[in-house]
């Protein structure tokens, strides 16, 4: 494992379990206690955890991480959610995908098994405001991109503000697989109220929105609303979730994959 995996990890258990102790990190990461001092200390410089007697604790910042350090969370969960989600995709279709973890694994699904383009197999065309998934998917020659323009941030490394949703009310997108950092009774949330808007523009581009999201971010709310619950079609989700929660998910109307 390398260091900045080491990181990663380290502050995925801070993330999940909101503090650690050092015993902790030396049980589950394999590494010396000094070790585990010293990633801690770098972590809290970095003002990404809070430094406490033998560990360390989440910081109230924590939603605001850049994806970099999110992508170990649920990622068993997340894995399955792209498979399923992938498997959705016809050839020919224009898809979209909003930044997140959970959509940029989809991203990576598709780059391992879209078929290659023929006469008889047309391509997937892809619009999205993340920075990282039309890098990924660029290279890829059975993907066509199309990226939305905008100013990345360097959180989520989406592209938000004006520019980003010029280009949407004159797109067609069959199918918009929409990550979310909260979904609850009311509807999708972001925690930002730019990616929230462009999220908001990409659904109202598309046929069909598809929410993604494992279960630890059901029933929950964050700063800005991106789409009412009632405007969700479909909902991929891990088997975490409870039966209370699946209860006032379909009473709106959504439909749900459990994988």
């Amino acid at each position: 494992m390398t260091r900045h995996d080491r990181l990663s990890e380290l502050l995925a258990m801070v993330l999940e379990a909101g503090s650690v102790h050092i015993d902790d990190v030396v049980a589950q990461l394999g590494v010396s206690a000094a070790t585990a001092r010293r990633d801690l200390d770098l972590l809290a410089s970095q003002q990404l955890v809070t430094r406490t007697r033998g560990g360390a604790s989440a910081n109230p910042t924590s939603s605001e991480l850049p994806l970099r350090y999110r992508t170990t969370r649920m990622s068993e969960e997340k894995t399955r959610i792209a498979h399923a989600a992938a498997k959705l995709v016809e050839p020919g279709q224009t898809i979209a995908l909003n930044g997140g973890t959970t959509t940029t694994e989809i991203a990576r699904e598709l780059a391992l098994h879209a078929p290659e383009p023929t006469l008889e197999v047309p391509q997937v065309t892809v619009v999205t405001n993340a920075v990282n998934i039309g890098y990924e998917l660029t290279v890829r020659s059975h993907v066509r991109v199309v990226m939305t323009g905008g100013v990345p941030r360097p959180q989520s490394y989406e592209l938000v503000g004006p520019l980003a949703q010029r280009i949407l009310p004159d797109i067609y997108i069959n199918t918009l697989f929409l990550g979310v950092e909260a979904l609850g009774p009311r509807g999708a949330y972001a925690s930002h109220e730019g990616e929230a808007a462009i999220n908001a523009a990409l659904a109202d581009a598309a046929e069909t929105v598809v929410a993604v999201s494992d279960h630890s971010k059901l029933g929950t709310s964050a700063f800005a609303l991106i789409r009412k619950l009632s405007q969700i079609d479909l909902l991929i989700t891990d088997s975490g979730v409870d039966e209370d929660t699946l209860a006032w998910i379909k009473a709106a109307g959504v439909e749900t994959m459990i994988v």
